[in-house]
């Protein structure tokens, strides 16, 4: 199979690097040779911060370049939108619905762009808006909107049974938040 590239983006604190911990998991047990790259920003200020996850028969280099994306999976609307020339053409977005304000527009030196779901849509990207912040505090925490991502994102990988997700989430999510974590990762799934 050719080498898939997955994107996870977000701000410093979201839980970027538990989802593509999982996400890898998943992807190992599926017999893929699997590539993970973190790269991270300002993460401790609250900056932008950057994984990539790439899996196939034979994955030579973690990295990720403009235009090779098939999806990528934002932690809120900025994200997504800065990241989104990394997309393939028709590539699928899932997206947070939740805006986290950067400095410039915390100062007042910005303000926060508007309409940035469509405008993504116009730039051709398929995408799927959801408000997981909801669905996370539903299942018990906010920090939980990491793993409720990853439940919406185990809908476009049809061939990847329930239970690999589970057993996954088993091996990389510590025993005290594991319940938490399922019950969220069912509701992204679901929403």
């Amino acid at each position: 199979m050719d080498t898939k590239n997955i994107m996870i983006v977000g701000v410093g604190g979201q839980g970027t690097l538990l989802a593509s911990k999982l996400l890898g998991c998943v992807l190992l047990n599926e017999g893929y040779d699997v590539k993970v790259s973190e790269v991270h920003g300002m993460s401790q200020r609250g900056g932008s911060v950057v994984t990539y996850v790439r899996y196939g028969d034979k994955v030579y280099s973690p990295v990720i370049d403009k235009g090779e994306a098939d999806i990528i999976i934002s932690f809120e609307e900025l994200e997504a939108a800065r990241w989104i020339e990394y997309l393939k053409p028709e590539g699928q977005i899932i997206t947070n619905t939740q805006q986290v304000e950067p400095m410039p527009v915390i100062t007042g030196s910005a303000e926060y762009p508007e309409s940035l779901i469509e405008k993504m849509e116009k730039a051709g990207a398929q995408v799927d808006a959801k408000d997981f912040l909801a669905l996370a505090d539903e299942a018990g925490s906010s920090k939980a909107v990491n793993i409720a991502l990853m439940g919406r994102l185990s809908k476009y990988f049809p061939e990847i049974e329930a239970q690999k997700w589970q057993e996954a989430m088993e091996a990389v999510v510590p025993p005290k938040f594991l319940e938490l974590n399922k019950k969220a990762f069912e509701l992204g799934a679901n929403a």
